[in-house]
């Protein structure tokens, strides 16, 4: 690594560092990425699964941040139309809530306004008896109305980093999973690359570089104090719990965004996996970052808050498969309340610590693609290279390509129920056709996993192969997404364990450590009862 010198390191392998670096490759710079777990094993991954134009930030006149998501929203649309998919939000009016029938159709009014190239439908309000109707779960005491209207839904926000990471690489620049950068080179007032190491070595590795954007997320000052004592603390992250059940007597049809009683704050009951999404909550955060998860307490006011509007649901803490937890790389700010910190990103350049020295504090999901424009664009000014036109917007990731001729032969090849057809397509869009090549090849294996014909075994091979996996965690949990099911994808463990264990030719201590660790992995997920 020492002959190599980039035009751009980026750290941190969440949604903000890939679309970093994808779009720094497509212009034409050289680039390395580092992520030190495995990629979108952070904060990306533990959202509420939506690419939303921010509905609430528009009682914070966060009117900016509100356009740029809604258009972001149309473009990931379009680019990753097999990961983002439009989906119908309702929000229940009840008397008595903070926010009121009036202002709430004002917010959708304004929302319709600032969406206006968009090819989803405006929002409507139906009456208290037509709610019902639709909705019949619903507490119908106090009920007014529904509002609702139209976002879009990431199912699978692993899989969206992923796909940022594979074009990257597809463009030129090199991208290392599972190795940590431990410390930053400097060459006088100018950083100069970053020392990092490599899965199963202690000795520091150097990549040098002509800038350095720090996209840690919540580990940005981590990243920063490995150059030693740092001024004062940029990130001030919250944490956003969910819990994940199954669907419940009067499960809602369409995503549900109410007011919680208890506090005020929205929160949302989605439709999800074949599952129910409940989250998020809201509270700053000072613990591990590493081992976040939902506390009892978060637990306890999702279930409380979720069996209040849907009062057939009978939720307790038996009834929860699982719970995550995200901490938000917000802004450092110790007064006021949580939800009004701001949610747009802001571009830091550590000139304390070294020139040409970046930190990405805040962002979105919904807004990555453009954040890593800006980014970009910075970059190359500084550097003073010739301008390039960014093309993020326009060029499909790898899987956003059309996928009815890739469906055909999925389904002519017969190994795959009508389910798994739909499953595999959804999760790998038209890279679907690489697995179909590599198992007509010979490359892959050619059978399927369990009695449902939902999950190739070609796919746990292929998660090592071309996608970057490590471990037998990334591939149930970041690369076929099984991690997500009801029951964590347990009873598929043993198969591929041994799928993965032949592939990598693993010893039996290797095959116990790998399952020893993804089972506890897991089971870290669960909540007691």
């Amino acid at each position: 690594m020492t002959d190599e010198y980039y035009d751009l390191i980026v750290v941190g392998g969440g949604v903000n560092g890939a679309g970093i670096a994808r779009d720094a490759a497509m212009r034409g710079l050289s680039v390395a990425l580092f992520e030190k777990g495995d990629f979108c094993s952070g904060t990306s991954a533990w959202s509420s699964r939506l690419i939303h134009g921010g509905l609430r930030y528009l009682e914070y006149f966060e009117i900016p941040l509100v356009y740029e998501s809604l258009n972001e929203r149309r473009t990931l649309q379009r680019i990753a139309g097999h990961l983002v998919r439009p989906i119908r939000i309702a929000i229940p009016v009840y008397a008595g809530a903070r926010r009121g029938k009036a202002l709430i159709r004002l917010g959708l009014v304004a929302y319709d306004l600032l969406s206006f190239r968009k090819s989803l439908p405006n929002h409507d309000m139906p009456g208290r008896d037509a709610a019902l109707d639709a909705e019949p779960g619903l507490n119908p005491e106090g009920l007014k109305a529904l509002a609702r209207y139209y976002d879009a839904q990431v199912t699978y926000a692993e899989r969206l980093v992923l796909e940022n990471v594979l074009d990257a690489e597809r463009h030129g620049a090199r991208v290392f999973n599972h190795s940590p950068v431990v410390g930053l080179l400097k060459d006088g007032s100018t950083v100069d690359g970053v020392l990092y190491r490599t899965p199963g070595s202690e000795t520091p590795l150097e990549a040098r570089g002509r800038a350095v954007v720090n996209a840690g997320g919540p580990w940005v000052d981590a990243v920063l104090a490995a150059a030693g004592p740092q001024p004062k603390e940029l990130i001030g992250g919250t944490k956003g719990s969910h819990i994940v059940v199954g669907r419940f007597d009067g499960c809602p049809t369409d995503a549900i965004y109410v007011e919680a009683r208890s506090d005020g704050r929205p929160f949302f009951i989605i439709p999800w996996n074949g599952l129910v999404l409940i989250g998020t909550t809201d509270l700053r955060y000072d613990g591990d970052l590493d081992t976040a998860r939902a506390g009892d307490e978060e637990v306890d006011y999702l279930l409380a808050e979720c069996n209040r509007v849907f009062p057939r649901a009978g939720l307790d803490r038996s009834s929860v498969h699982y719970a995550y937890a995200g901490v938000r790389p917000l802004p450092k700010r110790d007064e006021g309340p949580e939800s009004a910190i701001t949610r747009k990103h802001i571009i830091v350049e550590n000139t304390t610590t070294a020139e040409r020295l970046y930190s990405i504090i805040g962002g979105k999901l919904t807004t990555y693609r453009n954040l890593a424009e800006q980014v970009v664009d910075r970059v190359r000014q500084d550097l003073r290279l010739p301008a390039a036109a960014c093309r993020t917007a326009v060029e499909a990731l790898p899987g956003g390509h059309d996928t009815a001729s890739i469906k055909g032969q999925l389904e002519e090849a017969g190994l795959l129920s009508a389910q798994g057809v739909k499953r595999v397509l959804e999760i790998y869009g038209s890279r679907a056709g690489e697995l179909l090549e590599g198992i007509e090849s010979g490359e892959l294996p050619q059978g399927t996993l369990g009695d449902g014909r939902r999950v190739l075994e070609a796919e746990v091979v292929f998660a090592f192969a071309a996608e970057h996996a490590g471990s037998l965690i990334d591939v149930v949990h970041r690369r076929l997404m099984l991690g997500f099911d009801a029951d964590q994808g347990r009873r598929h463990y043993p198969a591929i364990l041994r799928l993965a264990a032949e592939h990598g030719a693993w010893d039996e201590q290797r095959r116990q450590d790998e399952l020893a660790a993804l089972t506890r992995y897991a089971d870290s997920f669960l909540v007691a009862g």
